[in-house]
């Protein structure tokens, strides 16, 4: 499912805020369904199967994090967790619980759509083809197949952990990954803690990869989260 007529379930307890988001996304052609609680929310989510959930962590009968789980136990629909929660805390557990991608309230529409394109188009890579090949910017091409990096048409060496740090960040383009995942990814479950080698080689790829490695436009910090290869809405 592309962008067009998608499905989003908002389950938002405050109604000026699922006012707003029915506004922003109707206007841009998507169709919205609302759920006030976590029980209605989990129905409509099985009943209609949303294209993507756009989630609030603060529910009145139960907490997000528990829709959360709930929802994963059976199906794989995007989540996009959108919470007046700002603590990092709030955040890394809504990701490792399954959540996609997270939205910190307040947010502007343009922010929200953006998200939400980014959500669908990794959802619809997952399901469908793979793409093998994925330009990043004007500068950068990676070829997860023959496992070559280019900048600016120049192959560039990259180390064995270097090549996977950056190839799990490409395959999750524009998504949001916690330290926790990444250093359990590249380097195994024994490292999950291990935040200084995820620091190294990240410091590493931007020198390789960026025009401006103190200020990365690509390989993007999470402050407190993770990182995110960034990519065009």
């Amino acid at each position: 499912m592309t962008d067009a007529k998608a499905v989003v379930l908002v389950i938002e307890d405050e109604p000026q805020m699922r006012k707003f988001i029915r506004i922003s996304l109707s206007s841009q052609s998507y169709r919205v369904l609302e759920a006030s609680s976590g029980a209605d929310g989990l129905q409509q989510a099985s009943a209609y199967t949303p294209d993507i959930v756009l989630l609030d962590l603060g529910l009145p009968d139960m907490d997000g994090l528990e829709v959360t789980r709930r929802v994963r136990e059976w199906s794989a629909t995007p989540i996009l967790v959108i919470s007046a929660r700002g603590q990092e805390e709030s955040k890394i557990k809504a990701l490792d619980e399954g959540a996609d991608d997270y939205l910190t309230k307040p947010f502007g529409a343009g922010e929200l759509i953006a998200r939400i394109r980014v959500a669908l188009r990794h959802a619809a890579r997952v399901t469908g083809t793979p793409t093998t090949v994925v330009q990043i910017g004007d500068d950068v091409r990676v070829d997860l197949v023959k496992r070559i990096v280019l900048v600016r048409g120049e192959e560039v060496h990259l180390t064995p952990i270097e090549y996977k740090l950056l190839a799990a960040l490409v395959k999750h383009a524009g998504m949001v990954l916690t330290h926790r995942h990444l250093l359990e990814q590249v380097w195994g479950p024994g490292h999950a803690h291990q935040m200084q080698y995820l620091r190294v080689y990240m410091t590493q790829l931007r020198h390789k990869l960026e025009n401006d490695p103190a200020r990365p436009k690509f390989l993007v910090t999470e402050t407190g989260i993770g990182y995110r290869l960034k990519v065009d809405s």
